[in-house]
């Protein structure tokens, strides 16, 4: 591994433990630390602990999963397989399922405009505007619709899907989301038209001056227009121009690493993503 590449990992490294610890305590197990929300909200994961004197072991990730069950919350776990190669392994011997990810990084100079991508215009949600709590949970209704069907293939779930799984976000939670937008760390994109309003979204979090875009999503009525890599392009364009020295994603598959590489993003390492793994009878 070059010393250019080793330095991106230590980077992502320090990320991936920093991002959840404003919203979030810290448990550790052994090698590994699960993060536990305060409030409301989507449930963090668990992953390598820094610093641990030995790599997490089967009984580390066992534990984790009782208390994450415990705790009613999911069994996820998440690292890069550069940092903690010994940890996939041990991940499916203790009866985990490891989604092993492309993990990309954006290559500023491939970076091409959203408008080239899609004909259907992006924005970014403006913290300051009365609607910013609306396009959030606009965002996360897209990505509700799109992750049910993954992949890129065309499906009939549409607008009125979408609107059907809006969830309105508390006032504090509009509150939280806009100081962090408003100071950088959080940032939301939607693709819409006139008529249809969102087709596709995603968003980005920053942690110092390395940023994660995340949540990218199209209804399925809508693939194959270019509306996932226009929203990236202009999430990645926003970043950059806002001083982010390193943005990076995970592709759910190689087939959607594709779509990533035409907003610029190039492969570094494996991102792995763990859940329990399917009973079979």
């Amino acid at each position: 591994m070059s010393l250019v590449h080793r330095e991106v990992f230590e980077r992502l490294e320090h990320f991936y433990d920093s991002v959840p610890r404003d919203v979030a305590h810290v448990e550790e197990y052994g090698g590994l630390v699960l993060f536990v929300r305060n409030g409301a909200g989507w449930p963090f994961y668990a992953r390598p602990r820094p610093g641990a004197a030995e790599p997490p072991n089967a009984a580390d990730v066992t534990a984790v999963r009782e208390r994450q069950r415990a705790l009613g919350i999911p069994e996820a776990f998440e690292w890069v397989h550069e940092n903690h190669p010994d940890l996939l392994p041990v991940a499916r011997s203790a009866g985990l399922a490891v989604l092993e990810a492309p993990l990309m990084v954006l290559d500023p100079d491939a970076l091409p405009s959203a408008e080239t991508l899609s004909d259907v215009p992006v924005r970014l949600a403006d913290p300051g505007s009365p609607e910013f709590g609306r396009d959030v949970a606009t965002q996360r209704a897209v990505a509700a619709i799109g992750f049910a069907a993954p992949g890129t293939a065309l499906g009939d779930a549409g607008p009125v899907a979408r609107d059907a799984a809006v969830v309105a976000l508390t006032p504090r939670r509009v509150d939280e989301e806009r100081a962090q937008a408003e100071i950088g760390r959080r940032a939301f994109a939607l693709a819409e038209t006139a008529d249809e309003g969102a087709l596709a979204g995603g968003m980005a979090m920053r942690v110092d001056d390395v940023a994660e875009i995340a949540g990218i999503a199209t209804l399925p009525v809508a693939r194959r227009r270019g509306l996932a890599a226009a929203v990236t392009a202009a999430l990645a364009r926003h970043l950059l121009d806002s001083g982010t020295g390193l943005v990076f994603l995970s592709a759910g598959s190689e087939e959607i690493a594709r779509v990533y590489l035409r907003a610029g993003f190039r492969r570094l390492g494996t991102a792995c993503i763990a859940e329990p793994a399917p009973v079979t009878a």
